[in-house]
């Protein structure tokens, strides 16, 4: 890996080799980033070869990526990412906003974002030859990790809530997981990951702890930069909606707009917008109050990949905002609802947490945060299909009928 320096701390700036920590500062805890070599990557790569790449995956960046080519082609893992940007003529018209776009992230392998993460620490599993990989999760992630790791043959070992939902939680069934059901919260399942992980030796996959993690999912952003900065020609910054819950996306997508600005790839930063439920919403509250610490709230709502106590990356989630002139915004469990079905009519199947980053589009338009003549793009982060009791909350139940024509006039008619 011959394009990376190091880690450096978020908070102290302490710098570290790749081999002197593997999660987090030994200092003071803080999140570790991982330090490309911009020089040597500039030497040996451009922007003009990647966009000529065969590789429609978030391989297509490996120069960018601080693990060797992982192989496995034909695999699930060599599949993750590039994902579909949609220019919705319906929800523009609705919303007045001829710029939008929409990241859809569902066509993953399995049906999430958290993909993206979990092939870059399965392959950093597999070059520091760990068998055993663990991870904390609502369901999304454990689904990911699950599955890149059935792809490689490995072994995943899954903390989860007994509250998560039951679509995800046979999704870690499915793909060979060792699923251990916590009675508690996110966060206790989180802790007790962590404690297995020490325990037994096993990887730890989690989120706002392995520095991997935020280097998978900012290849969200080197898409984001090919597929409508550049596609696009834009001439002022993109406005970028993502939701929140840890924090591990928005400071993935904020690190990957750092490293194309000092590699000279991207001349406007976008603006970073992180949306999160006023049932969870621990850094919108410190956004808020001005301040870098970040208090832990007691989560509740109905989104619950992105229902977290304590953001375990909330500073860098903080700063993806606060340093792109972005912002963050709360909306209310209605309205995440209410996006769903607005999405839905334009071909768009989110789950609750992927529909929150609209909703967050929505109220900014409203609340004049954005203009209509802004480019705009949402991220939806995950399927509808992983949480259909929500689903049906969003769209309400289908009539029943005889089987009669008579029936379906009656219905047709009001």
């Amino acid at each position: 890996m011959n394009n990376v320096l190091g880690y450096r701390c978020s908070i102290c700036e302490a710098q570290f080799s790749l081999d002197e920590v593997t999660y987090l500062c030994p200092h003071d805890g803080g999140n570790l980033d991982v330090v490309l070599d911009c020089e040597a990557i500039s030497r040996a790569c451009s922007p003009e070869a990647i966009r000529g790449a065969d590789e429609r995956s978030m391989w297509r960046y490996l120069p960018l990526l601080p693990v060797d080519d992982p192989g496995f082609h034909g695999t699930p893992l060599r599949t993750v990412g590039w994902t579909p940007v949609y220019a919705p003529a319906r929800l523009r018209d609705e919303l007045g906003l001829p710029r939008l776009w929409v990241k859809d992230e569902s066509p993953n392998p399995t049906a999430s974002f958290k993909d993206r993460a979990s092939a870059l620490v399965v392959a950093r599993a597999r070059q520091i030859g760990a068998e055993i990989v663990v991870t904390a999760s609502t369901g999304n992630a454990g689904a990911a990790l699950a599955g890149m790791a059935a792809a490689v043959g490995h072994q995943a070992v899954i903390f989860a809530p007994k509250s998560a939902p039951p679509a995800k939680i046979a999704q870690l069934l499915i793909y060979g997981a060792r699923v251990l059901l916590v009675e508690g919260s996110y966060d206790d399942a989180f802790d007790l990951s962590v404690q297995a992980s020490q325990a037994f030796g096993w990887y730890c996959r989690n989120t706002g702890y392995n520095p991997f993690t935020a280097e998978g999912k900012k290849t969200a952003a080197l898409e984001i930069w090919e597929q409508v900065i550049r596609a696009e020609k834009l001439d002022r910054p993109l406005s970028v909606f993502v939701s929140v819950g840890d924090g591990n996306i928005i400071s993935g997508l904020h690190k990957g707009f750092k490293d194309l600005h000092a590699l000279g790839w991207l001349e406007h930063m976008p603006r970073i917008y992180g949306v999160q439920s006023s049932g969870s919403a621990a850094v919108a509250n410190a956004f808020n109050a001005g301040t870098e610490v970040i208090e832990p709230v007691s989560a509740d709502t109905l989104a619950d990949s992105i229902s977290v106590d304590l953001p375990r990356d909330g500073l860098r989630a903080l700063r993806a905002a606060t340093q792109t002139g972005g912002a963050y915004l709360i909306v209310s469990d209605d309205q995440i609802l209410q996006a769903i079905a607005a999405l839905g009519p334009a071909g768009i199947f989110a789950e609750p947490a992927g529909a929150t980053a609209y909703a967050g589009v929505v109220q900014a338009l409203r609340d004049g945060v954005i203009e209509p003549d802004d480019p705009v793009l949402a991220l939806v982060t995950g399927s509808g299909l992983k949480d259909v009791k929500a689903a049906m909350q969003a769209a309400g139940e289908a009539p029943v009928i005889e089987p009669t024509l008579e029936a379906v006039r009656k219905v047709l008619n009001g």
